[in-house]
């Protein structure tokens, strides 16, 4: 009787004998591990790409520290011309002749028994370079 049960079970064909669930759980697990892999890769690129390139990526970082750099420099500048302003204030305040300079210079005043002379500005000579001489 078991050489008869055995005959029996060689006669089935071997496509039927593993069923379609065991197939699709043998594809699935020959293909997960390249199919993760590939998508492993392709989110790390996603990530790099957003880090360099994205809306708060390395480039747009760098260009808004030129521009802070940029802006520190202005206010620097905008801080010495303060300063020297408040000086002048200061000395202006302080100092009557320095006021009596700038009515004479910015307002053409003049103290008692003075004449201001007006000379015209110098306008730029055009030079012709030495040895044309025509």
């Amino acid at each position: 009787m078991q050489f008869e049960n055995r005959q029996v079970e060689n006669s089935t064909p071997d496509v039927i004998s593993t069923s379609i669930p065991q197939r699709a759980f043998d594809w699935m697990r020959r293909v997960w591990r390249p199919t993760a892999s590939v998508l492993a890769v392709v989110l790390a690129l996603l990530i790099l790409w957003h880090g360099v390139i994205g809306k708060n990526g390395l480039l747009v970082w760098q260009q808004k520290r030129a521009e802070d750099r940029q802006l520190r420099k202005e206010i620097d500048a905008l801080n010495e011309e303060n300063t020297r302003l408040r000086n002048r204030i200061e000395q202006l305040k302080s100092n009557p002749d320095a006021v009596g300079v700038v009515a004479r210079e910015k307002l053409h005043y003049a103290k008692p028994n003075e004449v201001i002379v007006q000379l015209p500005q110098e306008q730029k000579r055009q030079t012709q370079p030495a040895g044309t001489g025509k």
